[in-house]
């Protein structure tokens, strides 16, 4: 029958995972190092935190096994421990939206969808036509996330405007051409708010379906700043 006390001993290890993730600034922070690492200043920023705050979230998920950290200077930057935490976290939004009623409403009022607009292929384009697409010519691929996340890592051949520079830099993307705009994955907003500003111009555009971090588990190539 094995020993209780070294069972529940074991599961409580293993519980110490969902703890870490049990909580949603600490998931939203994993959204973001899944585009790259970054400093515990950007993290802050972009998850609306304090710092004191944001570091003890990234301690929680240090303590899990879940980020590690490297020093340069007087900067403390963050990372996914490794791929199988991107994997994790994409399961557990994938069950999340499947099974809970909730997350799926938060997430279509978030994204501005009504659940049936989602995929839609007048949309939308797939990673499989983007790619046909890439290698016809014939499409422009916009990368909407901050600078600093294109430069970690971003789709081979994609132009970076971040979606507040949009309006502005509209005379650097081909008239005659479709443009595919992506951002860092399905709960991001940043792609939709391009697709529609770019239409309200008169061009032609979609999004890429889901983002940066379903991109790279899938397996397919990345290039980031130094080699742009």
């Amino acid at each position: 029958m094995g020993d209780r006390q070294k069972k529940t001993e074991l599961f409580d290890q293993l519980a110490r995972i969902g703890k870490a993730l049990g909580n949603g600034k600490r998931l939203e922070l994993i959204d973001l190092l899944a585009q790259g690492p970054r400093s515990v200043e950007h993290l802050a920023a972009a998850a609306d935190l304090g710092l004191t705050t944001a570091s003890a979230h990234l301690q929680t998920l240090k303590h899990a096994g879940l980020v590690s950290t490297r020093r340069e200077g007087t900067k403390i930057y963050y990372d996914l421990a490794g791929l199988d935490v991107a994997r994790l976290y994409q399961h557990l939004r994938s069950v999340a939206t499947d099974r809970v009623a909730d997350v799926r409403a938060a997430r279509d009022d978030y994204l501005g969808t009504d659940g049936a607009n989602v995929g839609d292929a007048l949309r939308e384009m797939t990673r499989e036509e983007l790619l046909t697409r890439v290698s016809a010519g014939d499409v422009t691929v916009v990368d909407v996330r901050p600078r600093e996340e294109f430069d970690a890592a971003h789709i081979p051949g994609a132009v970076s405007i971040p979606v507040g520079e949009l309006a502005r830099r509209l005379e650097e993307l081909p008239a005659e051409q479709e443009v595919v705009a992506y951002c860092r994955g399905a709960y991001c907003v940043l792609a939709y708010e391009a697709v529609e500003l770019l239409r309200a111009r008169g061009r032609s555009a979609r999004r890429l379906h889901e983002g940066m971090l379903e991109w790279k588990l899938t397996g397919l190539p990345t290039d980031h700043a130094s080699t742009a």
